[in-house]
């Protein structure tokens, strides 16, 4: 037969090895994100993480507690040639040898929303609403034969290698950005940048913008993670077109988290996030963000966030912040290497988004072929 039908239980080797380090931290540690990727650094982390437990390079980690919350199955798979660590949380597991199942097409029929769905519907009614290893065991799926799987599993690496390759040339232009501002760090004096901000409190009103946006910890504008009532918008801050607005609170995010708002609109913020506008004459805003937005820039405001129940960067804080104000046009002429970064950085986004959209296909592809071999 070119298509079985098999329920995952009669394949899986569940394992379960600890890591036996007691200190691990956030950069140490992976979680799994929405699109069923490993991701560092975790956002939370244990007191003692001599628990934690390993992922060898070719086996899964899935969070069952977590289908109902994200309404998604959390699980990745280690691509690889390293260990993984993450929370005992989590149930790892590989595919036994010579299994009629590749673990990498596993992988491809897991990316779908369709798939996301079935193992919500099939989560548990508890309070956590999380789906239980028997009930994921016994899921039934359909495969075609180890050929045809292995035949669509080459074509999605093909596409996720040529998406690497893009990405590896976003790093080698982020690292230009980075090194240029370290030379003039080391070539030009360093100047406060308090006189060059001005904090802005403009409040959005009754009537005012619907347009309200969270700052992420990559550094950027996006949809509220939380709900938010856009009628109840009259006391959140706006920012205008050219200004930067930044999260105060350094302890949970880890970052020093700044949006630049390159629109041509007017978006609005939570009233506690702080808003600036910058003197052009002497700064560019996009430059300053930069700056920001260095690695070395997250550790200096971690450094300086003083210390209370939630650690936070000021605005008394960044107006103390000292850096290398170089001429405009030397301004400008990295800001044009960054927006260039920046451009391919969303070309990049929209290519996952495109190979995740694509998997479906594949595995549907995948199927179709098997049946017509049947049908043979």
């Amino acid at each position: 037969m070119a298509l079985s039908k098999i329920k995952l239980g009669k394949y899986i080797e569940l394992y379960s090895e600890k890591c036996n380090i007691p200190n691990l931290t956030n950069d140490q540690v992976s979680g799994v994100n929405k699109d069923k990727e490993f991701f560092e650094p975790s956002n939370q982390v244990g007191s003692d993480t001599s628990k934690y437990k390993i992922v060898p390079p070719g086996y899964f980690a899935c969070n069952l507690m977590h289908v109902g919350r994200d309404v998604v199955l959390p699980i990745a798979y280690n691509h690889s040639k390293i260990n993984k660590i993450v929370s005992p949380a989590y149930q790892v597991f590989k595919f036994k040898m010579n299994c009629e199942l590749i673990s990498e097409y596993f992988f491809l029929y897991l990316k779908s929303d369709e798939r996301d769905r079935f193992f919500w519907f099939n989560t548990d009614g508890s309070v956590r609403d999380g789906m239980t290893w028997d009930d994921f065991i016994n899921v039934d799926i359909e495969l075609p034969t180890i050929e045809i799987q292995q035949k669509y599993v080459d074509i999605y690496n093909a596409m996720i290698e040529n998406q690497r390759c893009y990405e590896r040339g976003l790093d080698d232009l982020k690292l230009v950005c980075d090194a240029y501002i370290e030379e003039l760090k080391h070539n030009i004096p360093c100047k406060v940048i308090g006189p060059y901000l001005k904090r802005e409190d403009i409040r959005n009103g009754k009537n005012g913008s619907k347009n309200v946006m969270g700052v992420s910890t990559t550094k950027e504008f996006r949809e509220p993670t939380s709900k938010v009532n856009k009628d109840e918008l009259s006391n959140y801050k706006i920012v205008k077109p050219r200004q930067i607005s930044f999260v105060q609170t350094t302890h949970n995010e880890k970052v020093f988290c700044n949006a630049f708002n390159d629109t041509d609109k007017d978006i609005v913020v939570t009233s506690v996030n702080e808003v600036f506008s910058v003197d052009e004459e002497i700064v560019l805003p996009e430059y300053l963000v930069m700056f920001f937005n260095r690695p070395e820039f997250d550790r200096y405001a971690r450094f300086h966030s003083w210390g209370s129940a939630r650690e936070t960067f000021t605005w008394d804080d960044l107006i103390k912040v000292k850096i290398p104000i170089a001429s405009k046009n030397v301004q400008q002429s990295i800001v044009n290497v960054y927006k260039i970064y920046k451009e391919r950085k969303s070309i990049n986004v929209k290519l996952k988004s495109q190979i995740k959209d694509i998997c479906p296909i594949l595995i549907k592809g995948s199927l179709d072929e098997g049946r017509k071999t049947k049908e043979v």
